[in-house]
């Protein structure tokens, strides 16, 4: 029986992983990581507190299997694009660093459609750096995911990807646009857990038209 982290348990995409692997039955163990304690209803399900300023304190956590990394932020709620940058970069890259010494086999990242380290705009190049710098650690098996504009119930409202709901549907029906169509969290999800099955080895990155 596999032991799977989740990083970003609480978020759109990691709320829908965490329900997806309490039903895989090679899954034995899911160690779901937040900022605050929490209760998941079930018995393979293990809330891991940890302090995201402190993360090198807590190296023994990020000890498994499969580590499904779903962290992020926006600019708004984070109030920069340096403290944006904190979240999406710093924190993931240090939590995949320890779980490459910790011998994780399988790292598997939500990264974002058009990535690129050379781009021009912060956060596409700020997803695209993170994704070359995982690309040199350690890990068996490296699946980056990429998805457009993510639809689903958070528990907070933003406004952008509100108006890109009822707008992109309609866009992306003009040819040529299908491939930046909006797709929902708990596609990922269920995509994701997929892939940590059946992905034999090495790195493959999954663009939007994968997910589907």
């Amino acid at each position: 029986m596999k032991t799977a982290i989740v990083l970003g348990a609480t978020g759109l995409i990691g709320k829908h992983l965490i329900e997806q692997l309490i039903h895989c039955d090679d899954i034995g163990k899911v160690i779901a990581v937040t900022r605050r304690p929490l209760d998941f209803g079930n018995d393979k399900v293990v809330c891991a507190q940890v302090s995201f300023d402190r993360l090198i304190d807590y190296a023994d956590v990020f000890k498994g299997d499969l580590l499904f990394s779903c962290l992020g932020t926006t600019k708004k709620q984070a109030g920069s694009i340096s403290m944006q940058r904190k979240v999406d970069f710093d924190y993931q890259l240090q939590v995949a660093q320890m779980a490459a010494d910790n011998q994780v086999s399988h790292y598997l990242l939500v990264s974002s459609s058009g990535a690129n380290a050379q781009s021009r705009n912060p956060y596409l190049k700020m997803k695209g750096e993170l994704e070359d710098e995982i690309s040199k650690l350690s890990f068996d098996k490296t699946s980056i995911i990429q998805p457009s504009l993510l639809l689903g119930k958070r528990d907070h409202f933003r406004l952008a990807e509100t108006f890109g709901a009822y707008i992109l549907p309609v866009v992306c029906k003009i040819p040529g646009l299908r491939k930046f169509r909006p797709i929902l969290g708990e596609q990922v999800a269920i995509k994701m857990v997929k892939i940590s099955q059946i992905q034999a080895s090495g790195k493959k990155t999954f663009k939007l038209d994968e997910l589907f």
